[in-house]
């Protein structure tokens, strides 16, 4: 059985210090931006915005400055996430490279690698996406069947993705393809990761469109589509393990409690014309919620500072941010006593919005049979 705790996180003087450099670039850059715009949370695209980002030093703010980065701890780039995400900042160009795909080619790419896709990533200039999930897999995502075959200098790739964030906008998408026939002994053998170059001959991408209207996420076909040697990242045949790295990542971060935010600021902006003991109770146990997330999450950004893992925690954190996000827009039908409208006052477009997006929440970073599925191994209940 794995322990888990969230030990205390502490902010240092510094990061607070930051804080307030964050809350002045929101405002000169984002005060025009409308509240429906804003309750996309992290969804939310400008290409033009992360280059803004990334001119402060405010992407891949941990990595080390000779591929770009600041050498900044996780705890300032922790303040930098939660800022953006209260304020709705447009960030999506650039979030799965900075979050994901920069940190995976850190522990296991080549330098080669390094060199060549990681400046670009701190410059707000290079999109990722990952190709993980697959049609007829469900949540099963040893089951994959795309396939890679091995010629004398590349590699040929066939069979599809789906339910890829942000496919249609990507410059690059980081892969778990098979590249050996499936083990019944080894379920998890014989997989690994590519870096794809999204304009390849060969790629489609369709688009998949969501309650709200929007196609954040994507279908992803591979017809014969050849790449290189050297975009192998890591080892053939190692991609499990570097994959269930790459999702630690993912699922504890702030966005895993903040997706409906504005709708709660909203909400409470709403509330607070006429207040009632009603709405006080309802709003003060969100917001008591909100800051027992934020404090779970922020002791795994600790943890993660002193060099520790914390697999099973961000697990937790992600299946309860999940349950809260998705909740907000029931919880503000319940103390308003009115349903989303489309149109009229920014509470109304947001309620709107977020209420139709909400159930997408939890098929980001996995589904939540999946995290279920890990924390009770973890507590070894299963």
């Amino acid at each position: 059985m794995e322990d888990i705790r969230f030990p205390p996180g502490t902010l240092p003087p510094e990061a607070e210090t930051l804080r307030q450099e964050v809350r002045a670039f929101i405002s000169e850059h984002l005060s025009d931006y409308p509240a429906e715009k804003r309750a996309r949370s992290w969804s939310g695209n400008d290409p033009a915005f992360s280059r803004l980002m990334g001119a402060k030093g405010w992407i891949g703010m941990t990595w080390p400055r000779q591929y770009g980065g600041g050498e900044k701890s996780a705890l300032e780039r922790y303040v930098v996430l939660e800022e953006m995400l209260a304020a709705g900042a447009p960030v999506a160009a650039h979030w799965v490279a900075d979050r994901q795909s920069g940190p995976l080619l850190l522990n296991f790419g080549t330098e080669e690698q390094r060199q060549r896709f990681l400046p670009p990533i701190t410059r707000g200039e290079s999109c990722f996406c990952i190709g993980m999930s697959e049609p007829n897999s469900g949540s099963d995502l040893a089951s994959i069947r795309t396939r890679g075959e091995h010629t004398s200098e590349d590699w040929v790739i066939n069979g599809s993705k789906i339910w890829t964030s942000k496919a249609h906008m990507a410059d690059f998408m980081i892969a778990l393809i098979r590249t050996q026939p499936q083990d019944s002994t080894n379920r998890h053998a014989g997989m690994s990761q590519f870096l794809i170059d999204m304009k390849t001959p060969g790629i489609t991408v369709r688009p998949i469109q969501n309650m709200a209207g929007e196609s954040m996420f994507n279908e992803v076909f591979f017809d014969d589509v050849v790449v290189p040697d050297e975009n192998l990242v890591g080892t053939e045949g190692g991609g499990w393990g570097q994959v269930t790295t790459e999702l630690a990542f993912e699922r504890s971060g702030p966005e895993r409690y903040l997706s409906s935010y504005r709708l709660l600021y909203e909400l409470v902006d709403e509330l607070a014309e006429n207040p009632t003991e009603r709405s006080a109770i309802g709003v003060g146990r969100m917001v008591a919620h909100l800051g027992t997330l934020r404090q779970m999450s922020l002791s795994i950004a600790t943890m993660l500072e002193a060099g520790e893992n914390p697999n099973l925690a961000a697990a937790l954190v992600k299946e309860l941010g999940v349950d809260f996000e998705q909740s907000i827009p029931g919880r503000a039908h319940d103390l308003m006593g009115r349903a989303p409208l489309m149109g009229g006052s920014d509470l109304d477009q947001v309620m709107a919005y977020i209420t139709q997006a909400s159930r997408s929440f939890s098929l980001r970073g996995g589904t939540r049979e999946i995290m279920r599925g890990i924390i009770a191994r973890g507590l070894g209940l299963r």
